[in-house]
């Protein structure tokens, strides 16, 4: 079988894992990303509200951080194809750090503004937006195609780390005094920088220039750059594989986002306490941190027609499963059992959506889904909250059951999915990507 562009190139062929230091050193930076943009989420609001005394700006404020998000998710991904993406990792990290500093200097001189507060959520969230394309494009770069489902997986593994210890550690030292977190944030945002620095990813191979060491340029770029912003979808239509499981992705997790809010909102209906509120997030921690660390082991031994289906109806059983057991515990047990079962499919999905897209589409792709997944992210809350509104958290819940219902027998009843046949079809895929990629 001859060499594929998906892979790192010589550099890594041999060299296990656990002892790439190209992986390694981009997943410990991005580790610390993950963690300083949990604080951030937990902490901005609070921050907002204790500062402002303004639930309506707490609300504008994260509306701002997620609308730069969306904004940028489709540019970001052309530029991910674009331009050297150590650089744009390093660019946003930097961007970032300055962001956190400048907000702890401004608590410190009691100086800080609405509009400072706005203008930091900005940044946060252009800079993860154009942060994810990146990374997710240069990691088949530093790893070899076999490596890259337990790589995804180990990404999986540090997003829960990073919602547990950055729902805890922010909460925790907002209490203590405002500028911690932020001081926290800016420590971890220069180890980002420090790290990333040290990072070399592998050349990005063209049709005359095979893989080299280093990237010290990217390839030729496309001449039309507006044209370039929707060719992620248009790219995503086509494939067949990739279309089915994103659509199956974008609604899942907006029922699922829809669900969590319900869950709460019924929790503080029945008089929950907040503590206990919180036990019950951290279940749903629990179980996706212990599902991303079984993900490889079960992508290994399931053909990925089980791996995503299998888990599509799994989470569509447990929700009605919610709307009859009500108890706070029984609630977070359902949710850490969804949680479990989820990064068996995202590492699955990722795996084959990186291995049919060609590399100088990768970016594009993963902006295209990092905006379709933050809309229907953004939308899901909206609509646990209406529906709940509308006939009480019970009726939201049995909506969201039938919701699933629609990806669990389009994953079914796929031929696309069910004739998958992995690693082969991707590599049966590549000339055909190329060809398109040409046009």
């Amino acid at each position: 079988m001859t060499e594929t562009p998906t892979t790192a190139g010589p550099a890594t062929d041999k060299v296990p894992l656990s002892r790439n230091r190209n992986f390694n050193l981009l997943w410990l930076a991005q580790s610390a990303s993950e963690l300083t943009n949990q604080v951030f989420v937990i902490v901005y609001p609070l921050l907002t509200l204790w500062v402002l005394g303004s639930p309506a700006l707490a609300g504008v404020v994260g509306s701002v951080l997620v609308g730069a998000q969306l904004l940028a998710g489709l540019p970001a991904g052309v530029l991910a194809d674009r331009a050297n993406r150590k650089n744009i990792l390093l660019g946003c990290a930097v961007l970032r750090t300055l962001g956190y500093a400048s907000v702890a200097v401004a608590i410190h001189f009691d100086a800080l503004t609405l509009s400072h507060l706005l203008i930091a959520a900005a940044v946060e969230g252009a800079a993860l937006a154009a942060t994810w394309p990146a990374e997710a494009a240069s990691l088949p770069q530093v790893v070899t195609d076999d490596q890259l489902p337990t790589a995804l997986a180990l990404n999986n593994v540090r997003v829960s780390v990073g919602q547990l210890l950055g729902n805890t550690f922010g909460g925790v030292l907002l209490g203590l005094a405002l500028v911690l977190p932020f001081l926290l944030n800016s420590a971890l945002g220069l180890l980002s920088v420090l790290l990333l620095l040290f990072l070399r990813i592998p050349r990005r191979p063209t049709a005359d220039r095979p893989a080299e060491p280093d990237e010290d340029g990217p390839p030729p770029a496309p001449a039309h750059f507006w044209q370039d912003l929707t060719s992620g979808l248009r790219w995503m239509v086509r494939q067949p594989f990739i279309m089915v499981t994103s659509l199956c992705a974008v609604v899942l997790n907006l029922v699922f986002a829809a669900v969590l809010i319900t869950i709460i909102i019924r929790a503080g209906q029945q008089g929950v306490s907040s503590a206990m509120i919180g036990i019950m997030v951290a279940m749903l921690g629990v179980g996706g941190l212990l599902g991303a660390l079984a993900a490889a082991p079960l992508h290994r031994l399931l053909t990925p027609y089980l791996s995503i289906t299998g888990v599509v109806w799994v989470v569509t059983l447990i929700m009605p499963l919610l709307a009859v057991f009500t108890s706070p515990l029984a609630s977070g047990l359902l949710l850490a059992a969804g949680a479990f079962v989820a990064p068996l499919a995202n590492t699955t999905i990722m795996t084959h959506q990186l291995l049919l897209t060609p590399d100088e589409m990768r970016g594009k792709l993963s902006g295209a889904m990092g905006t379709l997944d933050g809309t229907s992210g953004a939308i899901g809350p909206a609509l646990g909250g209406i529906l709940v509104e509308f006939g009480g958290s019970r009726f939201a819940l049995l909506v969201c059951a039938g919701l699933c219902f629609i990806p669990a027998l389009i994953a079914a009843l796929s031929p696309t999915l069910r004739h998958f046949r992995g690693t082969e079809d991707a590599a049966a895929a590549e000339p055909k990507a190329e060809e398109g990629s040409a046009r």
